[in-house]
């Protein structure tokens, strides 16, 4: 087993509980934790035999564009289930992070994880 890692990724959604949040999209920031085994690869130097990264982060930003949530814990359900329905991964973690939504804050984030059933 090995882990991919992406991070920083930028994901503009419409999300937020407030009316103020509904009226255009927030620019989210995630960092994406993949446990995949990555033994064929490290043999075969073939993307066929790994998970391929820019797909999994097209996948992720394509979620974004297409859900308007109220919660980072609901969006991040549906990036997960999207990873793991798509792609050949034992688990995910995910780290959402929303900048300058309080006035005293840098930033919000929430992490959650999910395993392959």
């Amino acid at each position: 087993m090995g882990k991919i890692y992406i991070t920083g990724l930028e994901v503009d959604t419409l999300i937020g509980v407030y009316d103020w949040e509904r009226v255009r999209t927030t620019q989210l920031l995630l960092d994406v934790t993949l446990d995949v085994d990555l033994s064929a690869a490290m043999q075969s130097d073939d993307v066929a035999d790994t998970v391929d990264y820019a797909k999994v982060a097209e996948c992720i930003v394509k979620v974004g564009e297409e859900s308007t949530f109220e919660l980072l814990e609901a969006f991040g359900s549906k990036v997960m289930d999207a990873v793991l329905a798509n792609f050949s991964v034992a688990s995910i973690t995910l780290k959402i992070v929303k900048p300058k939504i309080l006035p005293n804050a840098q930033t919000v984030a929430v992490e959650m994880r999910k395993e392959r059933n």
